[in-house]
């Protein structure tokens, strides 16, 4: 950023030229959304559906865990990235 220029804080933004998106000036890699929902939903698997607060079923945690990985394995060129802080290196 520029000395004097004013930083405008955005909730939500959408590089549509580069297909980036971030959330609070965090980048999200759908690797790291991936990682994220395949914990939760091994989680819903483990925890006894009497105690699940969430009310996940097996079934929807396996779908979960499925999609889950997928967008791991799909953005697996970039896991070393995934969860640097704020804009993260990329040009």
């Amino acid at each position: 950023m520029r000395p004097g220029a004013a930083h405008s804080f955005r909730v939500l933004e959408y590089d549509a030229f580069h297909r980036r998106v971030w959330i609070l000036g965090q980048r999200c890699h759908h690797g790291a959304t991936g990682s994220l929902m395949a914990g939760l939903a091994c989680l819903g698997l483990v925890v006894p559906p009497s105690v699940a607060s969430l009310g996940l079923r097996r079934a929807q945690a396996v779908v979960a865990l499925a999609a889950g990985s997928v967008l791991m394995i799909h953005d697996w060129k970039d896991h070393s990235i995934w969860f640097e802080l704020g804009r993260g290196s990329q040009p």
